[in-house]
């Protein structure tokens, strides 16, 4: 067994399943996963919400309805008019892509590089999309993991995106389902214990982790 799955294991036993991506539809979750850059969660869900009650959470709505206008629906999103931009280039390359029953149909390569060559879509959010509305094997590198990692001594924090993304997956079954949940845990885990200044205490990758060691001694 890879040490990243053990490290699954240990986070699945102690917090169970997470049950992510929160979107009732693909396009929900592409959305999200634009306005989640430097945002909490809560305040992308209100920015969705207000979208939904303004009918506007559509391609053809958002691709083409007044920036300023954009931008006040999702204001609770922070950089808001820099996301409606974002928004709008996105909306407009899936229109002219064919949406998700075209795009759908590309292989996961192809399809990555089209999205990064999308005005506003970096890696991560990339990696967001095709994991969680394509449910592609793609495992999504963000801040939580970076640092959980580095401090369990089996990354450096100075790997670039790639290379850290590239030694998860050499590790794991190729199982969206698997990278999903793992995610997910590793959010749930940095939130409650991995934090920028870690509570050890309790921790269930403790015994494992030279900080945690440190903390106990």
């Amino acid at each position: 067994m890879s040490v990243r799955r053990e490290v699954f294991q240990h986070l699945l036993a102690h917090y169970g399943p997470q049950g992510w991506w929160p979107a009732q539809t693909p396009f929900e979750v592409m959305v999200g996963a634009i306005l989640t850059q430097n945002a909490a969660w809560t305040n992308v869900e209100r920015a969705i919400e207000r979208l939904k009650e303004e009918g506007a959470l559509d391609p053809q709505v958002l691709a083409g309805v007044e920036p300023t206008r954009l931008g006040e629906w999702i204001r609770p999103a922070g950089y808001f008019n820099v996301k409606a931009r974002r928004l709008q280039a996105f909306c407009r390359w899936y229109l002219a892509q064919g949406e998700w029953e075209a795009l759908s149909r590309w292989e996961t390569e192809p399809l990555r590089r089209a999205l990064l060559a999308v005005h506003g879509v970096g890696p991560e959010t990339a990696d967001d999309i095709l994991l969680y509305a394509f449910e592609r094997p793609v495992f999504v590198i963000d801040a939580y993991t970076r640092r959980l990692f580095s401090r369990l001594g089996l990354v450096s924090a100075e790997w670039d995106y790639e290379r850290l993304r590239a030694w998860f997956e050499d590790g794991l079954e190729p199982d969206p389902a698997l990278f999903n949940e793992y995610h997910a845990l590793i959010v749930r885990h940095a939130k409650v214990h991995c934090r920028v200044r870690p509570r050890c205490t309790a921790c269930p990758l403790q015994p494992r982790c030279p900080q945690g060691r440190l903390s106990r001694s």
